[in-house]
């Protein structure tokens, strides 16, 4: 997987990840509300831009000019191995089609103080089906607290919103259990099974995109 949990609607890249499909959204960098419908988790996350300034400072290891540009202080989990591979994975996708950016990832913040618990974001826009994958992952400080959950249903809120989308899809390897009970309550069933190329066995699962109202 490119993040910790993934879901998605069909293949991009052929990578899977815990992704959904979404529409476009009127601005890149937009702090959304929690939508009540989806209201499982105590906690509200909302999304800021994760730009191409950002991850590249990220890649340099430079977390104060990270935190400058982003507004908000980032911390060490930004830097880590895995988060650099994707974020050198996501400049590229940039780099290619700029067009994408309004796809990538984004950082998970919460409370008034803008606390950054994680990131989440899309693979990429919607593939010819009307499939996209969507990924979250949050700091190991933050985990067992209901953000996960939180970004999740924010995730599947937008995807809702996106009158293209169609079919959510989650894979996940079947010994984490930490995923498997975040996405329980949200109507995911099992419909298969995968090998993913870093993690192994993963179990598939789907769930109808859920039509709400735009934000």
């Amino acid at each position: 997987m490119v993040d910790n949990v993934s879901v998605a609607v069909g293949v991009l890249e052929n990578r899977w990840t815990l992704f959904v499909r979404v529409g476009e959204h009127p601005r890149v960098t937009d702090e959304a509300d929690c939508w009540e419908p989806f209201a499982r988790s105590p906690k509200c996350v909302r999304f800021v831009e994760l730009s191409g300034g950002v991850m590249s400072a990220l890649l340099d290891g430079d977390l104060s000019e990270a935190g400058r540009v982003a507004g908000v202080s980032l911390t060490e989990y930004f830097v880590t191995g895995r988060a650099r591979w994707l974020w050198r994975y996501r400049l590229s996708q940039m780099a290619a089609d700029p067009d994408h950016a309004r796809w990538m990832v984004r950082q998970a913040v919460v409370g008034d103080e803008g606390l950054v618990v994680g990131h989440a974001g899309f693979h990429g826009p919607p593939d010819e089906l009307g499939m996209v994958e969507i990924g979250y992952s949050i700091a190991p400080d933050f985990r067992r607290q209901g953000y996960a959950r939180a970004a999740l249903i924010e995730l599947l809120r937008r995807a809702g919103a996106a009158a293209e989308v169609s079919t959510v899809r989650a894979t996940i390897s079947p010994d984490n259990v930490a995923s498997l009970a975040t996405i329980s309550g949200f109507g995911f069933v099992e419909v298969g099974e995968q090998w993913d190329e870093e993690d192994g066995r993963e179990v598939v699962f789907e769930v109808p995109a859920r039509r709400v109202p735009s934000a």
